[in-house]
């Protein structure tokens, strides 16, 4: 094995940009497309405030349509960097690919997304990690172990930038549900994160929360705020299905320790109300908060929580803006603000 110093920066590093996609068919939000876009245009607008966005975008017709939509918004369009590429979906915190620096250089990683092993439909998101590195003239390296592809969503990780990484044994190590990289132990996924993110201490988190479409992201669960301090999602109501598993995550926590040894402070989030629609319970959590480089942008459900955890979020963060972003139609897609956004650190 190569020695290298690859580290993945925390989120509230310095940031060059962030990329998002920009989505041309509404197949992840059926019967909401319109609304999407919408919001889609006043994510970009917020992003763009305080950083470069890299916007992934279909072709050129939707680039004009696009760039007509945030006209209309006054967007500044100085900050948008088009990329042109046709996608399957917007998720570019699990299809794009995952930036590091290695030395002094950047490095992008291409972690062989698949459709978090549960969707085939996924031709065009695989070339997402070549293409965005092409577009930030970044070397491009597969992620691979024993000679193999491995397989890592970008929202299955959070790291505090000082060796020390978030993930959940639900998404990662569940011997039947959307298996990711068969036979894996933990000690295999913990030998991958050295080599390729200069981790050097894993905390383990069990199980998500219902109607999480990836089975376990740790970007609903529980993230990093500073190198020491994890703030982690709690339900109060033990009828919940959620209150159980998030009581156990609580507790994990509470008994780990970061790289230094050194217990983790840790905050508690709390939950939205339950949101169902068309049948579906859907997987709303402030957890998915987005961080930029003088702001962190916080998915809101039209809740009465949605006060208590932007007040706690900005104690976290007092030396950044704390802005909510109302998600109730992201969500329809079963994700938010996180889950569409991947940051290329400077």
């Amino acid at each position: 094995m190569t020695t290298t110093s690859r580290r993945f920066p925390a989120e509230w590093e310095k940031q060059q940009g962030i990329l998002l996609c920009f989505p041309h068919n509404g197949k992840d939000w059926p019967g909401k497309y319109e609304a999407v876009k919408w919001a889609f245009v006043e994510f970009i607008k917020k992003v763009a405030t305080y950083e470069t966005v890299f916007l992934v975008v279909a072709d050129e017709k939707q680039r004009e349509k696009v760039s007509e939509l945030l006209t209309m918004a006054t967007v500044n369009l100085e900050q948008i960097s088009f990329i042109i590429h046709k996608t399957n979906r917007s998720w570019m915190r699990d299809s794009g690919p995952i930036i590091v620096k290695n030395g002094n250089q950047r490095e992008a990683l291409n972690f062989n997304f698949n459709g978090w092993a549960k969707y085939k439909n996924i031709n065009l998101d695989k070339h997402v990690p070549s293409k965005v590195a092409e577009n930030l003239q970044l070397p491009l390296t597969q992620v691979t172990y024993k000679g193999k592809p491995v397989i890592v969503e970008g929202g299955a990780i959070d790291v505090n930038g000082r060796g020390t990484l978030l993930t959940s044994e639900e998404c990662l190590m569940h011997p039947t549900i959307q298996v990711r990289n068969e036979g894996f132990t933990k000690e295999d996924y913990e030998a991958v994160f050295k080599e390729y993110l200069g981790i050097t201490n894993v905390i383990w988190l069990g199980d998500g929360i219902e109607g999480d479409d990836t089975h376990g992201h740790i970007d609903d669960l529980c993230r990093f705020v500073n190198e020491d301090t994890i703030v982690t999602i709690v339900e109060t109501n033990p009828e919940d299905s959620n209150y159980k598993p998030l009581q156990d995550n609580l507790k994990r926590l509470q008994n780990a320790k970061l790289e230094n040894g050194q217990a983790p402070v840790i905050v508690t989030l709390p939950m939205p109300k339950r949101i169902d629609f068309d049948g579906l319970r859907l997987p709303a959590s402030y957890a998915n908060f987005l961080i930029l480089n003088h702001c962190v942008l916080v998915p809101t459900f039209n809740d009465a929580n949605d006060r208590v955890a932007l007040n706690i979020l900005s104690e976290c963060f007092p030396d950044r803006e704390i802005i909510g972003i109302s998600a109730i139609d992201f969500i329809w897609g079963f994700g938010t603000l996180h889950c569409l956004s991947q940051q290329s650190p400077e």
